[in-house]
């Protein structure tokens, strides 16, 4: 009993202390999903929780404030339609023409489907959809 206390409480340090330090989402994930394994199912739950907090960790987080208000004031260009359902975490296809943020390289926006999106112009991932 004191052994998962003692987990516990290293792990809610880890996720609670961590995260405010961490660069890498995924690694923080992995790390805390790793513990959390380990005081539910030991060895076997360490490796399974170490996985599915990679992939929470690696979550894409929404772009900062003044590039959301930056897209929702250009002015509206064509809308072009796509088949697929626009997600977060998804690609745009090749032929949707993206427009760079010039004030944050690291985002590009376009209108698909009557939505505006935000996405990252590197993998084309949908970042976020503008409501």
């Amino acid at each position: 009993m004191k052994t998962k206390l003692i987990l516990a409480s290293a792990l809610a340090t880890t996720l609670l202390g961590g995260t405010a330090f961490a660069e890498d989402g995924a690694v923080t994930g992995a790390a805390g999903g790793a513990i959390t394994g380990a005081i539910v199912g030991g060895p076997v739950g360490a490796a399974v929780g170490g996985v599915a907090g990679a992939i929470a960790g690696a979550v894409i987080d929404p772009p900062p404030e003044r590039v959301v208000t930056y897209v929702r004031q250009q002015p509206g260009q064509r809308s072009v339609v796509v088949e697929q359902p626009i997600v977060v975490g998804k690609p745009l296809p090749q032929e949707v023409v993206l427009m760079p943020i010039a004030e944050d390289p690291r985002y590009s926006y376009t209108i698909v489907n009557e939505q505006r999106v935000i996405v990252d112009p590197q993998t084309r991932t949908v970042v976020q959809v503008i409501q």
